[in-house]
């Protein structure tokens, strides 16, 4: 058996590392997993709920520096599992079950149509139960010590929505969304439209842009072996793959190791500047009196 003083460390790694996250431990545990194989410098791109498990994108190295951008980029794919008739205080199967009401007079017709117009949501409250900040404290740390805060309404945005599965109170769903939507909120609210509660029981991230489950290394595969996490690690370019590369001459490359500007060839407006088929910098199209320039939005190199 392997003990802690034998556990391999690894050297700091740089890239993106596709995490298939457990249900169970938080987000934060299972990056300090991660710390402890020798990645100090980490950080992830959407934290998951202790009840969810699937796609964690988890940032290393350089990586930690495209997480804003990572992040506006792209949607994400849920799918999971709602109960009727119950009501908590976290809005899932994990909290204090606040109120039980009649689920039998609703039918499979009202909840297919209530699953579906989640695509007409342009908003959603945010649960008190969640990492969200009132004046610099997270509301699940407020709400633990009784404290009341002020409803706070979140934009958001979904694109699909239907029932994959219903033997009541219990439905399977999937559902895509912008990414920041509270999956916990969309069966709260539907819950309170039905008039019988509802609580989100299962959660799976299928999808977290750009990359699916299909990508994933379990954690515990990399806990038995810190080699997955290197097999596994993506590079910084195919974390964004809607930004065009455009490749450096060593001038341009070392102009932009200086904070200077270089000449910008084509119509794009941002781009990831590349220096020998690796990733150098993302930079924006800045116009100039010499002409249009790229300018450096984040240095990539060490």
């Amino acid at each position: 058996m392997m003990t802690k003083q034998d556990t391999p460390v690894l050297p700091q790694l740089h890239g993106v590392l596709v995490l298939d996250k457990p249900s169970g431990p938080t987000s934060a545990r299972c990056l300090s997993a991660l710390k402890r194989l020798g990645q100090k410098k980490i950080g992830h791109a959407g934290t998951l709920d202790p009840l969810a498990s699937g796609v964690l994108l988890v940032l290393l190295g350089q990586g930690t520096k495209i997480a804003s951008h990572l992040l506006a980029d792209g949607g994400k794919v849920y799918s999971g599992v709602l109960r009727l008739g119950q009501e908590s205080d976290t809005w899932d199967s994990q909290g204090q079950i606040v109120r039980e009401l009649p689920w039998q007079d609703v039918s499979a017709d009202a909840v297919r149509a209530g699953i579906a117009a989640w695509c007409d949501l342009k908003e959603q409250e945010v649960p008190a139960y969640s990492a969200a900040k009132h004046e610099g404290q997270p509301l699940y740390r407020l709400a633990r010590k009784g404290v009341t805060t002020p409803v706070k309404i979140k934009r958001m945005e979904i694109s699909q929505a239907e029932v994959l599965e219903m033997a009541l109170p219990l439905v399977r769903f999937r559902v895509a969304c912008s990414s920041g939507t509270y999956i916990r909120s969309l069966a709260h609210s539907l819950g309170k439209r039905l008039g019988c509660g509802a609580v989100l029981t299962e959660l799976t991230r299928e999808y977290s842009h750009p990359f699916g489950l299909d990508a994933a290394v379990p954690l515990d595969a990399i806990t038995a072996d810190p080699a997955c996490m290197v097999r596994g690690l993506r590079p910084l370019a195919e974390a964004l793959p809607h930004w065009p590369r455009v490749d450096l001459t060593p001038e341009e490359a070392q102009r932009i190791r200086n904070g200077q500007t270089v000449p910008c060839r084509g119509d794009d407006s941002r781009a990831m500047l590349m220096e020998a088929g690796c990733e150098l910098a993302l930079a924006e199209r800045r116009e100039q009196p010499q002409g249009p320039c790229w300018a450096v939005l984040r240095g990539l190199w060490n």
